[in-house]
Order: C-alpha cells, then sequence, then structure tokens
C-alpha cells in the first residue's frame, strides 16, 4: 500500500517514523516551505523535512494544495492513502478524494474539543486534566471528520506545551499505525463528532504571553507552562523585559497585582508575585538580554526585586 505522509513540526516526526517501520510505502512526504527566522533572516528546514531528507524520502513542499497543478501532481503519487500530523493546511474536497482510502488526522486533543491549530495549549490553559490524542477521518471542515480512535493521556501539574506534545506525539505515533491496520481492513466503524461538545483552539501569538497581573495566580501559571517554548510569558520590570519560565500558585491571598514580595527561604522558590488572586511563587526568571536563573540566583544578582512593581 502507498501513503503520502503530511506533517511539518517536531509533534509529527514520530508519526512519520513509525510509518517508516511499517510494510506501507512512503510515495511521498509534504512539508511546509522554508522560511527565514531570527534576526540573521537564515533558512530554516521543517523538522519533518529534516526528518525526510534523512531518511531520503520524495520531498514536496508546495505553499498550497489548492491550485489545480498541485492536485494532479499528488494524484499522479497514486497514494492510496493519505496520513496528516499538523501540516499546517486544510486539505480541500478534491484532495481528499484522491486516496482510496480516505485521509486520516492525527490530532493531539480529545475531539471535538480543542480542535484548531494548538490544541496542547488549550488543554493546560483550560485547566484540563486530561487530554489524549484522536485519529480521525478528515473532511474539508478544521478538525471535524468521524473519530476513528482515540487514546486517553493525563495532563500533569508540572507539564508545558513541551513535555505534553512530546508524549502525545509518542501516543499519537502508536495509534496510527494501529489504526491504518484496522481501517484498511474494516474494521473500523467511524463515529460521527458531537457538535454541541465541539471547543476551538487559536492561533497563539506573542502577545497572548503578556501578563495580566490582575488575573488570578492560578491562571497565570497555567499560561506560563502552556506559552513554552514560545512566546512564553513576559512582564516588564524597571523597563525590560522579564520572561517568567517556571511558577507555581502560592496561597490565596489578597495584594496589589504586580507586586514583588519575598516567600521563603526555600531553594527553589525565594520570590512571588501578588496577583488579582492569590500569589505566584516565581522559580525560574529570565531578564531581558540575560541567562535565565532561579529565583534565588536572580535575587541576588538584583537585590533591589523585592518590593517593586511588575507591568504589562
Amino acid at each position: 500500500m502507498r501513503l503520502v505522509f503530511m506533517g511539518t513540526p517536531r509533534f509529527a516526526v514520530p508519526v512519520l517514523e513509525q510509518l517508516l517501520q511499517s510494510e506501507y510505502e512512503i510515495a511521498a512526504v509534504y512539508t511546509a516551505p522554508d522560511a527565514r527566522v531570527g534576526r540573521g533572516r537564515n533558512w530554516s528546514f521543517s523538522p519533518v523535512k529534516e526528518a525526510a531528507l534523512k531518511h531520503q524520502l520524495r520531498l514536496e513542499q508546495p505553499a498550497t494544495l489548492k491550485t489545480a497543478g498541485e492536485v494532479e501532481k499528488l494524484a499522479a503519487l497514486r497514494p492510496d492513502l493519505i496520513v496528516v500530523a499538523a501540516y499546517g493546511q486544510i486539505l480541500r474536497q478534491e484532495v481528499l478524494d484522491i486516496p482510496r482510502y480516505g485521509c486520516l488526522n492525527a490530532h493531539p486533543s480529545l475531539l471535538p474539543k480543542h480542535r484548531g491549530p494548538a490544541p496542547v495549549a488549550d488543554a493546560i490553559l483550560s485547566g484540563d486534566e486530561i487530554t489524549g490524542t484522536t485519529i480521525m477521518l478528515m473532511d474539508k471542515g478544521m478538525d471535524t471528520g468521524p473519530i476513528l480512535r482515540q487514546k486517553e493521556e493525563t495532563i500533569r501539574p508540572e507539564d508545558t506545551t513541551v513535555t505534553l506534545e512530546e508524549r502525545l506525539a509518542e501516543i499519537s505515533a502508536y495509534l496510527m499505525r494501529e489504526t491504518i491496520l484496522l481501517w484498511i481492513e474494516n474494521s473500523i466503524t467511524p463515529r460521527v463528532q458531537d457538535e454541541k461538545e465541539a471547543t476551538y483552539s487559536r492561533l497563539i501569538t506573542k502577545e497572548d504571553g503578556n501578563i495580566d497581573w490582575q488575573m488570578p495566580a492560578e491562571k497565570i501559571a497555567r499560561r506560563v507552562r502552556a506559552l513554552q517554548p514560545w512566546p512564553n510569558c513576559y512582564t516588564r520590570w524597571q523597563g525590560k523585559l522579564l520572561k517568567i519560565l517556571e511558577a507555581v500558585p502560592v496561597g490565596t491571598k489578597a495584594g496589589v497585582p504586580g507586586k514583588v514580595i519575598m516567600l521563603s527561604d526555600s531553594d527553589t522558590m525565594v520570590v512571588g508575585v501578588e496577583t488579582g488572586m492569590g500569589i505566584l511563587g516565581l522559580k525560574k526568571l529570565q531578564l531581558e538580554g540575560k541567562n535565565a536563573l532561579s529565583s534565588r540566583d536572580f535575587i541576588q544578582g538584583y537585590r533591589n526585586f523585592i518590593g517593586t512593581m511588575l507591568s504589562a
């Protein structure tokens, strides 16, 4: 059986690696075009492109699959199945109709919850205790297709988007490989998603990282975990950008939102910030242009930090 794989970020790589260990032929790998990044504007390859080059797979990087020429090129590959994992494009019906077994997508949430581009971060932001991954048969909507299989995963108190996404990627990879076999054997009955239960994540922006100290400490702590590795949560101190890299809510004491206070003599957390409800204990910080430091090391270098105000 011939497969075409479509994916772009690191999340998609384990799915591709599992397909490479199967008996299926991978006719081509589709991924996002190269992009210029950073101040030097150097060219950057997607993680999926790096994996495809490593395994000497045919690589396609169209800016869009909406043109007739690109649809014809894909059809000429004669795929029996298209496997998708965070590709970054919504596939039109003429693409979905090409493979005889359709297009299967690995989505890191328990659909219909957290449809859209940032499901892992959205699950943390929402305070969910359980998330998971879904293998669905794609239709022309955004993550609206019938569900084939799902597997749950617990969200740990210390999870960031990075750590949770890594686990979901591995789960998705094994679940996809198992699902393909069951699907082509006609051993799965697709389950239509319940639209009444649907929720949607949105694309994360840099502005989402700007901390509003009027928010409860618990919600700010979730944002700190969810907005990693980008854009991170940040505030301003004495006119400089200050990233909050690790933090936990501490108590429910009311205070002045944004005020920095001394917490305890702990080795890992000695500084807190008063919020709209409770105190946010700071564990790791990074001042603009400096290295990341524990809060203990930070106040050793900036003894005037305690008692000052942080601002948006």
